[in-house]
């Protein structure tokens, strides 16, 4: 017979949120049940290949002089968020709709024909981000500077993780990137 006390917390549940060890997320944290935060930065995208080949070199070299100068552990993390286009969709509706020109009513007619087929297909977007983890409030802070900091060195913009994107992050690790968002059961 098995003691529920002798087992781990993830044979005794068959609920993840039963045993990752996520307490809240906030302030562009994730708190765990340690007290530890994980947090980081979001890297907004950039193709450097479409630049001269010059300027290519020097944001990789820019890269591999910060990811050596980093001091802590860290984690570069991509992931798809799905890309939401229904807002670009009722602007071309409407732009369809009070348009009288043959011409420019077919090229809005393309339009939406294409977006609606990145719509069947869930269209998604690869985001970039830096996290690590720490306790010290301090800490975190300094080390949010220094990654915000090499990376524009690089000519990469960078922010701290919002909510929303830790939510997107865990998501995708937890549920196979689809987005969970349950609402209260209501039985009659």
């Amino acid at each position: 017979m098995n003691n529920s006390k002798t087992q781990s917390p993830s044979q005794r549940s068959k609920f993840t949120e039963d045993w990752i060890p996520v307490k809240a997320i906030e302030n562009g944290m994730i708190i765990l049940d340690n007290k530890s935060r994980v947090t980081g930065v979001k890297i907004r995208p950039r193709n450097i290949f479409i630049l001269d080949q010059g300027t290519q070199n020097n944001v990789i070299i820019g890269l591999k002089n910060f990811y050596n100068t980093v001091d802590f552990e860290f984690w570069l993390i991509s992931a798809d968020r799905p890309v939401d286009i229904s807002g670009y969709l009722a602007r071309l509706q409407l732009l369809y709709n009070q348009t009288t020109s043959p011409i420019v009513r077919k090229m809005i007619n393309q339009d939406i024909m294409k977006a609606n087929s990145f719509m069947d297909n869930n269209v998604t977007d690869t985001e970039y981000y830096i996290l690590f983890k720490e306790k010290n409030l301090e800490m975190i802070q300094k080390k949010l500077r220094t990654i915000v900091t090499g990376l524009a060195n690089c000519g990469l913009d960078s922010a701290q993780t919002s909510n929303d994107d830790l939510r997107t992050i865990l998501d995708n690790f937890l549920n196979g990137g689809m987005r969970t968002e349950f609402g209260t059961v209501v039985s009659q």
